[in-house]
């Protein structure tokens, strides 16, 4: 372990290291919420609806694609990132290719482009943090995981709802009320483009400062073949012990939610007719919410353990669905107006901002928790090809029950089975997993 660990007990600061791996969740925030969760399914949408095409349904499609890729990927990637001098140069590979179709992103007017640039830089994305979260115990000690994990979260919110965020909202709400001063869709681009650059500029500290202290010597032949080895041995090592396999299961259905819930959220709210800036600022909302709760949890686990934080959390997401649904099938029977539906969108963006973060940031630690720090690039891939493969199954689930019943409000209630699988699978198997 290295010297500049942090100091557990009596210091509450954080060692360089630990810092610079918390400001990659402040560097790649903005991320999540222009690209996936508010600005840029909005966007397009609007694109994609001109084109004559449904925009949630394509939105769904193009995120499932993206997370199968990755899902078949990340058990060999993580892998090969145990090799030692591996884990900083993959995860630099992502984070250009998360940078530079985020880009195209940001410059095309087509909307299969814009979809293509999504899903790719989505990958890109999705695989550096992959390597990012199995740094965890390169960069800190286990007592101190869940606090800094949470801090990452935290940061993370501050980030990606203060300076840029703010700014793209300025820029979206400029082109609604002056639209002769700037389009909407060159107020979208530019936001694209702010993303790019804050996510670039601040994964500098975390380039520059966080190093691999744990890993496996590289074998001197057969690097593909030790690698797939090393699959292998991993997937029974999780089969057999159960504590790591019950976790991963729930794990499996609940981070499904989670993830559809914030990519298609705001392409919900845009299908059933929510005015776009109030949906924009209800989101912003949910990320001020998020950065104070996802602290909370993180000091809540020393006290209470994370296991019933997982529980609590799961718990409010499933009561979020239902209130989801309620929502969009009120104003599609005209039950309520559009102002009705906007307060209930509010109300949501706030519940989910009390477990967001410390639904992701407990389950990181947990996981950390659970492997050998040698081995974390092989069982985050395992992490990350659970928790992406779930990631498929939702938007598609919402995709398949939206051509199915041309209803979006039946589709986001087909979410709920999700997080109730998940809380069948930690009630039976609580007795596996440790506190």
């Amino acid at each position: 372990m290295a010297k500049d660990l942090a100091i557990s007990g009596k210091n509450p600061g954080f060692s360089k290291q630990e810092k610079s791996w918390i400001m990659y969740d402040w560097a790649n925030s903005v991320y999540t919420t222009v690209m996936m969760a508010a600005l840029c399914p909005i966007y397009f949408s609007n694109v994609a609806e001109k084109a004559g095409q449904s925009g949630d349904y394509l939105w769904g499609i193009g995120t499932s694609a993206a997370m199968i890729i990755i899902a078949v990927m990340s058990p060999v990637v993580g892998a090969l990132a145990d090799y030692v001098g591996w884990k900083k140069k993959i995860f630099c590979g992502f984070l250009i290719l998360g940078l530079a179709f985020t880009a195209i992103s940001a410059i095309t007017n087509s909307w299969l482009i814009l979809l293509i640039g999504y899903a790719v830089s989505h990958i890109g994305f999705t695989g550096a943090n992959l390597i990012y979260d199995s740094f965890l115990p390169d960069v800190t000690d286990e007592s101190n995981m869940d606090k800094v994990s949470s801090y990452g979260y935290a940061m993370g919110y501050i980030g990606g709802s203060t300076i840029p965020f703010l700014g793209c909202i300025g820029l979206v709400m400029l082109a609604t009320l002056k639209p002769e001063i700037m389009s909407e869709n060159l107020a979208y681009k530019i936001s694209l483009g702010i993303a790019v650059v804050w996510w670039g500029v601040f994964s500098i500290p975390f380039l520059k400062n966080v190093r691999q202290n744990h890993g496996l010597k590289k074998p001197e032949k057969g690097l593909i073949g030790e690698t797939f080895k090393a699959v292998i041995r991993t997937a029974v090592k999780i089969f057999k012990q159960k504590s790591l396999l019950v976790f991963i299961l729930a794990y499996f259905f609940y981070i499904d939610g989670v993830n559809t819930v914030i990519t298609m959220s705001t392409a919900y709210g845009s299908v059933l007719g929510l005015d776009v800036v109030l949906m924009i600022v209800a989101l912003l909302v949910t990320q001020i919410v998020a950065v104070p709760c996802s602290i909370i949890f993180g000091n809540l686990s020393k006290k209470v353990g994370s296991v019933p934080l997982i529980f609590y959390a799961v718990g409010t997401y499933l009561v979020i669905c239902i209130l989801g649904f309620i929502m969009g099938f009120g104003l599609e029977e005209e039950f309520f107006d559009v102002s009705t539906a906007q307060i209930f969108f509010w109300a949501l963006a706030f519940l989910v901002g009390t477990v967001q973060g410390g639904i992701q940031a407990i389950s990181r630690s947990y996981f950390s928790k659970l492997v050998p720090p040698e081995n974390a690039g092989e069982f985050f891939g395992f992490f990350e090809i659970f928790g992406r493969f779930a990631a498929v199954m939702g938007p598609l689930l919402y995709a398949f029950i939206k051509g199915l019943t041309d209803r979006s409000s039946f589709a986001i209630l087909s979410i709920i089975l999700l997080f109730f699988v998940a809380l069948i699978i930690l009630i039976t198997g609580r007795k596996h997993l440790v506190k």
